[in-house]
């Protein structure tokens, strides 16, 4: 079994309120969920009004299917959530 698991931090620059910034979190941690089939929730920062931090997860029998999944997750927050990524990391483990 492989657990493949992306982290993002994004800075989210045009919210006025935390209320904002929960809508933006929630709205990409629900497409994440649907249409890629994936644990999703906003792991940290989550008391920071600009930064938020989200974890993914996925099981598979393939590190790169996993993988590949992740990537394309990334490049889909890339283009349709109003943020900025200042990190990202993918990785995959075997259990």
């Amino acid at each position: 079994m492989i657990v493949s698991m992306l982290q993002l931090i994004i800075e989210i620059p045009d919210v006025e309120s935390i209320k904002d910034k929960r809508r933006i979190m929630r709205s990409t941690k629900d497409k994440l969920q649907r249409r890629f089939h994936m644990s999703a929730a906003e792991v940290d920062l989550t008391d920071s009004l600009k930064f938020g931090h989200i974890g993914a997860a996925l099981v598979s029998n393939s590190k790169s299917f996993g993988e590949s999944v992740m990537q394309k997750a990334f490049e889909m927050i890339e283009r349709e959530i109003p943020a900025r990524i200042h990190d990202m990391s993918i990785h995959s483990e075997e259990f």
